[in-house]
């Protein structure tokens, strides 16, 4: 197994590959880590190498879901799916993220792979029937190993879950390693289908914060596809409707969106179900008002948790970054603090290469045995070393 775990010449490369809460597909970053060591050497801890950004995307491939699985994927989220079909959807997943690995594979070391979370239960509320704290990501690693030939690390949550945390936020640790710098309070937001912000103050790891605001395009996702439609391409529909204000300053008063960090929550919360008074309204109305509502969640976490820490910018990730109707509720919601994209200079990242890229280095720090967690975003009563390995057979 030597040749297998043993270290390849020039900087480590990680596949990550990334599927997140609003289930349209899988994100495939190849990520180079100059000036690492090489994966599987010594533990030893990782430093801040200098200014960032401290990762190079090497390859970027999309791979869109069928609607077929993606329908499958939230009948599970809904507690829809009995345990044969379950198992099925696993496997299922495997062989699309193998299929999704399949053309970097050969330029990587190793691959990460998050995989589909369908359900996350990380606090206890008997009125869900929430009575054991627990987290599913879907995607059998052995598949995606056995196709590539490659190790896989997945698996990431059920450590930190063990250890007391909320088994998220994972990716702060990682948005720490390449995004802090001396002297910049700067925030990394990510709008996937649900809204989560790193906070950086620096580079001292200490002082991360990292939490789930809330929603971001989980609720716009469940409202357009009552129309017939996958998303809300740019924000052009609710750029169109009227904003019911009244409803959205009600839906504010949300128990969620009150609790202090740290604190996670999902698809399985986030539905229109939870938003009364929408009903009635046509459907352009509808879809502006809860563009609003969402925007204006991310916002009144910023004013309650952060800025009294006092920040200097924004920095938006996700697919929810090219929705202007969003971002403009999102920039007139936090001004005078500058948000930028991260496509813009000085990262010129893609909004969709984080959170794979993310997972790509939490692998890497797996086959190095050195922890890849913040208690301080998941609180956990330790750090962990988060990930689980599986080998493929020589052949």
């Amino acid at each position: 197994m030597t040749p297998l775990l043993g270290p390849r010449p020039g900087a480590p490369r990680v596949l990550g590959l990334m599927s997140g809460t609003s289930a349209d597909g899988i994100d495939a970053v190849l990520l180079e880590l100059p000036g690492f060591p090489p994966c599987w050497s010594a533990p030893s801890p990782l430093v801040l190498l200098g200014a960032a950004p401290r990762g190079k995307v090497l390859a970027h491939e999309f791979t869109p879901y069928t609607d077929a699985l993606r329908e499958q994927v939230f009948e599970a989220s809904r507690d829809a799916l009995p345990p044969s079909r379950l198992a099925q959807l696993h496997f299922r997943l495997g062989r699309a993220y193998a299929a999704a690995a399949a053309n970097l594979a050969p330029q990587a070391d190793i691959i990460a792979c998050h995989g589909q979370t369908v359900q996350h239960i990380p606090r206890l509320d008997a009125g869900r029937g929430w009575t054991e704290r627990a987290t599913l990501q879907l995607g059998e690693a052995a598949t995606i190993a056995e196709a590539t030939g490659k190790p896989v690390i997945s698996d990431f949550r059920p450590a930190d879950l063990a250890a007391g945390g909320q088994a998220a936020p994972l990716v702060p640790w990682a948005d720490w390693v390449l995004f802090a710098q001396d002297g910049v309070r700067r925030a990394v937001h990510n709008l996937g289908g649900i809204s989560n912000l790193t906070f950086l103050p620096g580079s001292d790891a200490t002082g991360v914060l990292a939490f789930d605001t809330g929603p971001a395009n989980a609720l716009i996702d469940e409202l357009v596809a009552r129309h017939g439609l996958r998303l809300d391409e740019g924000g052009r529909l609710a750029l169109g409707g009227q904003v019911h204000q009244s409803l959205v300053e009600s839906w504010l008063g949300d128990a969620f969106l009150r609790l202090p960090p740290p604190k996670s929550t999902g698809r399985e919360e986030w539905t229109l179900a939870r938003l009364s008074g929408l009903q009635g309204l046509e459907f352009a109305d509808a879809l502006a008002t809860v563009t609003a509502f969402s925007a204006a969640s991310v916002v009144a976490a910023y004013r309650e948790f952060v800025l009294p820490r006092g920040l200097d910018e924004v920095i938006v990730a996700g697919g929810g970054a090219h929705n202007v109707a969003f971002m403009n509720h999102l920039i007139r919601g936090l001004d005078p603090i500058p948000v930028s994209l991260i496509s813009d200079p000085p990262f010129a990242w893609n909004a969709a290469w984080r959170e794979a890229a993310a997972f790509a280095l939490l692998g890497y720090a797996f086959t190095r045995q050195i922890v890849n967690t913040l208690p301080n975003a998941t609180g956990a009563r330790h750090a962990v070393i988060a990930g689980k390995l599986t080998l493929p057979t020589p052949h």
